[in-house]
Parts: structure tokens; C-alpha cells; sequence
């Protein structure tokens, strides 16, 4: 299926491993040019290489979104290097899960007031290239429920702005859509650290999820860029859970 996406500009934050790392790899493989970001400049160079790799056109820059003047330079570089952005995906998550001052603060400085700010940013480039897509990254545990308070709280309140979002840009043919994906595991990753540290706290999420294993990126990946796409183009203001039926049990 030709989704539509061949010459479209697209940004992706925390970009450098991970889920990030294959929305941008997908996008690329669509023929689409991606601008990335990521706090770190090694794998974010990495990723940037393989974007390359695959025959698309790549502006990386190392940026903490948390500073709002970072992510606004990193985003002015990225509309001058691609020359116009079609597509927004806010994936970077500051992974607030202890509940004190840091974890709420991490939490809502990146996943909430980034995505935020970097929609004022964005907007209206998307509203000036014709209109396109934003895609929010969230979770399953801003769905319901769980043990890390402060980053379901931050999840939640992704979900809620791009529902609020989808209302208001409606009339600028820009579509808002979450992605929620459940356990997910990479080499590095939150998944892949409890699996050596905390074996049966990882086994006991196996074993709730019914297809008995944890997801791929990738398989966010493919949710994502579908979303961005011309297929999706009746889907606005819709949260996407990808979580193998892990939300089930």
C-alpha cells in the first residue's frame, strides 16, 4: 500500500533508540525526510546513519526538549532543512516514575509541556503545507490505573491534549491521533533493564499479556506512520492501543 508519505517532512522527538528509532526508519522507508532529535549525540548519530541508509533525507540535532528554548531552535532547524513538515510525532518521554517532586517534573517538563510547546511550533507549518498529522506518543498506563503515578498522570494528559487538539485543528486539515503502546522491549530499554533486574516482576507481565511475549517497536512504528498517513485520513482525535491485548487482563 502506498501510504502517501513519499516527499512529506516529518519530526520526531527522542528519536535516537527504541520506538523513536523505528518511527523514524519507517518514515524513511515511506521516502519521507525526517528531522530527529534525541539528548544524546552518539545514538543519535546512529540513528541518523541509518535513516540515511535507507536513501531519505535526515536533519539530526541533539536537543533536550525539556528547555524550551532547545526544543524551539531544534525545531526552527528542522523546518529549514526539510522546507516543510507535514507530520509531528511526540515521542520523547521524560520517565517520571517516582513519585516526588523529580518524577512529576520529569514527566510533565517533557512528555506534557514539549508536546505542548512543540504543537505551537509546529502547527502552523503543517497548516501551511496543506494540512497533515500530529501523533502523540502515550502509553497504556494513561489509560487506567498503576504503580508509576506521576508517569500515567503525564500519559493521560498526552492523551487528553491531542483529543482537544483533533477538535481545533479539524478546520486546518490537521489530524491529532495517540498511540498508546503497552510493555515494549529493546536492547536498553525500561523492559530489557527489568528483565535482568527484576526477572519476576517481568514474568508477571508476560504472562498477562495473551500473545505471551512483550511488543516490538516496530509494531509502534507501523501504528504511527499509518496514522500520519493518507490512509488513516478519516482517524482524528482517536487513541491507538498497542499492547498485544496486554489492557485485557
Amino acid at each position: 500500500m502506498d501510504l502517501g508519505l513519499g516527499g512529506k517532512g516529518v519530526v520526531v522527538t527522542g528519536a535516537s533508540r527504541g520506538i523513536g528509532r523505528e518511527i523514524a526508519l519507517a518514515f524513511a522507508r515511506e521516502g519521507a525526510a525526517i528531522a530527529i532529535c534525541a539528548r544524546g549525540r552518539e545514538a543519535l548519530d546512529r540513528t541518523a546513519a541509518e535513516v540515511r541508509a535507507l536513501g531519505a533525507k535526515v536533519h539530526a540535532a541533539p536537543c533536550d526538549i525539556a528547555d524550551r528554548a532547545a526544543l524551539e531552535a531544534f525545531l526552527d532547524g528542522a523546518h529549514e532543512a526539510l522546507g516543510a513538515v507535514h507530520v509531528l510525532v511526540n515521542n520523547a518521554s521524560g520517565f517520571g516514575i517516582m513519585d516526588g517532586e523529580q518524577g512529576w517534573k520529569a514527566g510533565f517538563d517533557v512528555d506534557v509541556m514539549a508536546t505542548v510547546r512543540a504543537c505551537w511550533k509546529v502547527v502552523p507549518w503543517i497548516e501551511a503545507a496543506g494540512g497533515g498529522a500530529i501523533v502523540n506518543i502515550s502509553s497504556i498506563s494513561g489509560l487506567g490505573a498503576g504503580v508509576t503515578v506521576p508517569y500515567g498522570a503525564a500519559k493521560a494528559a498526552v492523551i487528553s491534549h491531542a483529543t482537544s487538539l483533533a477538535m481545533t485543528l479539524a478546520s486546518k486539515k490537521i489530524r491529532v491521533n495517540t498511540v498508546a503502546p503497552g510493555a515494549i522491549e529493546f536492547p536498553g530499554g525500561s523492559w530489557d533493564l527489568i528483565k535482568k533486574a527484576n526477572p519476576k516482576m517481568y514474568e508477571g507481565t508476560l504472562r498477562r499479556i495473551p500473545w505471551k511475549r512483550l511488543g516490538a517497536p516496530e509494531e509502534v512504528a507501523n501504528a504511527v506512520v499509518f496514522l500520519a498517513s493518507d490512509a488513516a485520513s478519516w482517524i482524528t482525535g482517536t487513541t491507538l492501543v498497542v499492547d498485544g491485548g496486554q489492557m485485557l487482563t
